[in-house]
């Protein structure tokens, strides 16, 4: 079981990367999120429950992850950054430009972390490594929603 946690949690060992873990699982999100993009634009309802539901179990192998790796929000643990940006391109245009400036939004947020995103950084346990991230993904996501209708 701790082989399966540590598989999940850094993202197909993407995690292990010795440089920009957290990019390389961004990566990894914005290629889930372009293959999500059906789902969610054919039954948007579907989409919310079946992301609501694989985050909360990735809340669960997040903090099981942090205990095996024995710190909180190991660098090796980057579920967060997969779920985040899937979340960031969410209900938005998969075209290059919109994705490449939700890319770039979504890392930023999460380097950043406005409130309430340090908030979540500094909850312990899975939900802790989780939702900081999916702030930011809500953070992306909202500033392009915004962009696109005032443009």
């Amino acid at each position: 079981m701790r082989t399966l946690i540590i598989f999940l949690a850094s993202a197909a060992y993407l995690g292990y990367i010795p440089v920009l873990a957290g990019t390389a699982g961004s990566v990894l999100g914005l290629v889930l999120g372009k293959l999500s993009a059906p789902l969610w634009l054919h039954s948007p309802a579907a989409f919310v429950i079946l992301f609501a539901a694989l985050f909360a179990g990735a809340c669960s192998i997040a903090g099981s992850a942090e205990h095996f790796y024995g710190e909180h929000d190991a660098s090796r643990i980057v579920l967060d950054e997969v779920f985040g940006m899937v979340a960031a391109m969410s209900f938005n245009p998969t075209g290059w430009i919109p994705v490449i400036s939700l890319f770039v939004l979504f890392r930023l947020f999460d380097i950043v972390k406005p409130w309430p995103a340090s908030y979540f950084d500094r909850m312990s346990g899975g939900a802790g490594v989780m939702l900081d991230d999916l702030a930011a993904g809500v953070y992306a996501n909202l500033v392009l929603q915004i962009v696109r209708r005032l443009a």
